[in-house]
């Protein structure tokens, strides 16, 4: 077996302590120059850590071949960059590649059943057919979990390497790579080297159809992002309009929609916008499509991280990249709050025409709008009967009507919001 330490692309792997301990038991058990003790509290130890990533992860099966599979799945290097979402590419970096997965299969082809008979080790089957305990796996995203899983059986089956380098490969075509290819949401965290990506490994799986009613906006919505993903022109969107009409929810469900184009979506907050061009500088050359999401948007008159966001959006000196757009959702149309005073003809500014510009650009600087109004009483109605019929509540039309037209007066009026707080309080009674 080939060492490890003659990877070329596959190093720096996430859980590389894991990794390099237990190749090195699996390269080092048969030499008789160190300490055969040594060697077996070593895999011992290693064992542990498997076990523990079993339980947090949820593998099941082979545990050494889901954590190789899980390390393949992760490693951003130049050769899992280049396949990711576009599939196999062409060029001497397959010679490097197919190297080092000649090692890699090695590893996933190594016998524990004759190391398990040297080294007295009676439970090996825990490792080789591992069997999950049940609700294991909740610190991992179980949608992730089983993609890995299935990686790992297709690697089982493979005879060669090539057939491996193949597996893998594809692999990285349809689902990418790392976290930005797993992962369907992301949200800024600002540290000491600088603003870092991490994902957010449960957003909630809504659907646009979960949406009733506003099919419009929702088509408009629809539209813009199908030209984004299909590398057609595609603007910066903001949805606008009334509390609790289901503009977040748009954005989450086109996020869900699309995830298997490539598109991902990040999450950034007003007091995060300085870190903007980092962000951008970290998401430029990949081959996923990213919308930065904000929502809830509004300036008040005194803050100014607007304009970071104008500078961002449009008008710095370095082209925003093709692969990214911005999606907004507001309460306001205009996104700053205006004051009479902007329309006075007398202030102290004597340039108060340019002032009130200067706010209204940032909204111009979204090219396309989409309104959500508040539902009318009869939309309202509409949506509080199919929701009580998609979650199976039974009960009388007439009644639920009534109850739901309660329900709306005292809790915050027409709107999806409060159609489905009031679905929420009937399951709960149920």
């Amino acid at each position: 077996m080939e060492s490890t330490k003659n990877l070329i692309l596959y190093k720096n792997f996430e859980n590389g302590k894991l990794f390099y301990n237990m190749t090195w038991v699996m390269e080092n058990y048969t030499n008789e120059y160190y300490n055969k003790e040594d060697i077996g509290a070593l895999f011992y130890e290693c064992f542990n850590q498997l076990s523990e990533l079993a339980v947090s992860h949820g593998f099941r099966g082979n545990l050494w071949h889901n954590f190789l599979a899980f390390l393949l799945v992760n490693n951003e290097n130049a050769y899992s960059r280049a396949c990711e979402i576009r599939g196999e590419v062409e060029g001497s970096i397959n010679d490097i590649a197919l190297h080092d997965f000649k090692i890699i299969k090695g590893l996933f082809d190594f016998d524990f059943r004759t190391f398990a008979k040297d080294y007295g080790v009676d439970c090996i089957d825990a490792i080789l057919r591992y069997e999950s305990m049940e609700h294991s796996g909740k610190m991992f995203n179980q949608r992730i979990r089983d993609r890995i899983c299935r990686l790992t059986e297709k690697l089982e089956q493979t005879k060669e390497v090539r057939d491996f380098k193949a597996a893998v490969t594809e692999f990285y075509r349809e689902f990418g790579v790392g976290k930005l290819g797993l992962h369907k949401a992301f949200r800024i965290q600002h540290r000491e080297e600088g603003a870092q990506i991490v994902p957010i490994t449960n957003i909630a799986h809504v659907k646009l159809e979960d949406l009733v009613g506003y099919e419009i906006a929702k088509q408009k919505l629809i539209d813009n992002t199908e030209a984004f993903v299909n590398g057609k022109e595609a603007n910066n969107c903001l949805l606008f309009g009334d509390a609790g009409t289901g503009k977040s929810t748009s954005i989450k469900a086109i996020a869900n929609r699309y995830y298997e184009k490539g598109l991902r979506l990040i999450e950034v907050y007003k007091h995060q916008f300085c870190d903007l061009n980092d962000v951008i500088a970290q998401i430029k050359n990949r081959n996923y499509k990213f919308i930065i999401y904000m929502d809830d948007l509004s300036f008040e008159e005194f803050e100014v991280e607007y304009k970071y966001l104008k500078a961002v959006i449009e008008g710095g000196l370095e082209k925003k990249p093709d692969n990214v757009l911005i999606y907004a959702t507001s309460n306001r149309r205009h996104l700053i709050r205006e004051n009479f005073s902007d329309k006075e003809e007398i202030r102290e500014d004597m340039h108060t025409s340019d002032t009130v510009q200067e706010k209204l650009s940032l909204y111009a600087r979204f090219g396309v709008t989409i309104y959500f109004g508040s539902p009318s009483k009869k939309e309202f109605g509409q949506i509080v009967t199919a929701l009580a019929e998609k979650c199976g509540i039974a009960m009388e039309q007439e009644q639920l009507l009534a109850e739901a037209n309660k329900w709306e007066l005292a809790h915050g009026g027409l709107s999806g919001r409060t159609a489905q707080q009031f679905i929420n309080y009937l399951l709960g009674k149920q």
